[in-house]
């Protein structure tokens, strides 16, 4: 059995006790400059390709979701929405 997959066969049984599925109030205070990282980091691993062997393959569309969702909060309690976006698009114009 690959590295990869015994990984993701752990990451998966970890998930899979009941109670990590409950919420858990954080109160985190971080940098804007985390913030876009920690939001660019969340973005550019939803978007990894889901294979079997990866951890990403083991994760359910509700969790990438809710991931997304983290993701959306943050920009918007740091006032960095719009800016994300600027960047993002300038991101774009530069791959093309």
């Amino acid at each position: 059995m690959s590295t990869k997959n015994y990984a993701a066969k752990v990451f998966d049984t970890v998930m899979s006790i009941q109670s990590m599925s409950e919420p858990v109030k954080i109160d985190l205070k971080i940098s804007r400059k985390n913030v876009l990282l920690l939001c660019h980091f969340i973005d550019r691993g939803v978007l990894l390709e889901k294979d079997e062997v990866s951890l990403m393959g083991s994760i359910a569309e509700e969790e990438l979701a809710e991931l997304k969702n983290v993701s959306k909060e943050c920009l918007q309690k740091a006032g960095l929405v719009e800016l994300n976006q600027k960047l993002l698009s300038f991101i774009e114009d530069v791959k093309t």
